[in-house]
């Protein structure tokens, strides 16, 4: 991949997927039956009304766990569901951090994630996420959620930069499609050494 020559004053990472192992997905699927792919599964559950609600900080933990069940019409009971959803987060990639700090120190870092209150605690404070960025925009606590144009309007606006000046990370092609549909330079990427490669192409780094 290949960038254009506009200086990037930004980089704004993903989180699940990108510098956090998740491991809710394979779960999902059981729950499914097995019936769709991981990415059916992803565009489910980035449509959802319900997790739109939830990761907006608009619904309680308990009515998300009975409406995605049966909205979804998986086969666990809510108890379960919430005891293991709030267990996802695996922890951080080998060499996540390191990657996030070897960043230029002129660039600004931030995060935006889809994400909620059973889960924005441990990201900050026990995967020690929190002091390695510049700006965070959780969609629990901005009410904006990916893939919603508004979600990437807000941290431009925040910010105040171009959105070519802009390089977004992400493991979900949705997200990256509305990104660069706003001219934000944009990588699909899955864990740390994918994006150590679009830091690279982007001149950011040297590998």
């Amino acid at each position: 991949m290949s960038f254009a020559t506009q200086k990037i004053e930004v980089v704004v990472f993903d989180l699940g997927g990108v510098l956090v192992e998740l491991t809710g997905v394979p779960t999902m699927l059981g729950w499914l039956g097995n019936r769709i792919t991981a990415d059916e599964l992803w565009r489910q559950w980035l449509t959802s009304a319900t997790v739109r609600d939830f990761e907006r900080g608009r619904l309680a933990a308990d009515l998300f766990a009975t409406q995605i069940i049966a909205e979804m019409s998986l086969k666990v009971a809510p108890e379960e569901f919430l005891a293991t959803f709030t267990s996802w987060i695996a922890g951080l990639y080998p060499g996540a951090l390191e990657l996030v700090t070897s960043l230029p120190a002129d660039v600004v870092r931030a995060t935006l994630a889809n994400t909620s209150v059973l889960h924005w605690p441990r990201l900050m404070s026990d995967l020690g996420l929190e002091s390695k960025f510049h700006h965070h925009f959780p969609s629990h606590l901005t009410g904006r959620i990916k893939p919603d144009q508004e979600a990437f309007q807000h941290v431009l606006d925040s910010l105040g930069c171009r959105a070519d000046a802009v390089l977004f990370l992400d493991d979900n092609r949705l997200n990256i499609e509305t990104a660069t549909s706003m001219g934000i330079r944009a990588a699909h990427v899955r864990g740390p050494a994918e994006a150590r490669q679009a830091l690279a192409a982007a001149g950011l780094i040297k590998i």
